[in-house]
């Protein structure tokens, strides 16, 4: 593997594929990737797999009481896993820049452990290239929870993910890692009874 990665690491559209094929291996057998994502790098797994999902709590010793985000490629996705969503809240993302989840009320058909006690999903669109492939290449959505033991601070960058987090997951991807660029969280938002857009977080 050393000889084949040394060999490709001078092309990123080879090494770009290369990545995909890693994390769709790994993603198929239930295992953790660390990866690239719209905002900040993330823990990711198969969004429909209770295992993986557990095995990502473990990894970051978090409550499990706490919700994870996911991620979806296409608007139409949300479709398949929010049981009615208010057609309102497309709307307002067409009118943002910023990376937004969206906290989605009657989530269906994802893994039990990946949804708030009230029922509800956090769910963002991705537009950014490589998370986009995979999750149209997987076929499913991918969970996304920063890459850090909880309670510490979410990295800025892959330089400051921990050796403890890395070495806990499956597969790192090689893309993006030298973008030192500080990068932030996503914006989150919920419509609330009344149709309006509730700012959770900016």
């Amino acid at each position: 593997m050393r000889v084949f990665l040394s060999s490709i690491m001078n092309d990123p559209g080879l090494l770009f594929r290369q990545d995909l094929k890693e994390c769709l291996e790994v993603l198929q057998k239930g295992g953790l990737i660390l990866y690239p994502t719209d905002t900040i790098w993330g823990i990711g797994c198969d969004a429909t797999n209770i295992t993986a999902v557990k095995n990502i709590f473990e990894l970051k010793r978090r409550s499990d009481t706490k919700s994870l985000i996911v991620l979806v490629a296409e608007e139409k996705d949300i479709f398949k896993y929010v049981d009615h969503p208010d057609l309102k809240i497309f709307e307002h993302l067409k009118t943002i820049v910023k990376p937004t989840t969206v906290i989605y009320d009657r989530a269906m058909n994802l893994a039990k452990n990946v949804i708030s006690a009230d029922g509800s999903i956090a769910i963002r669109i991705v537009k950014e290239e490589f998370c986009k492939q995979l999750i149209q290449q997987f076929g499913k959505p991918i969970v996304s929870t920063s890459a850090n033991i909880s309670g510490e601070e979410s990295p800025n960058n892959f330089s400051e993910i921990s050796p403890q987090i890395k070495s806990g997951v499956d597969y790192v991807v090689y893309h993006n890692r030298e973008d030192s660029s500080p990068r932030q969280p996503s914006a989150i938002v919920r419509l609330n009874k009344d149709g309006i857009v509730q700012i959770i977080r900016n």
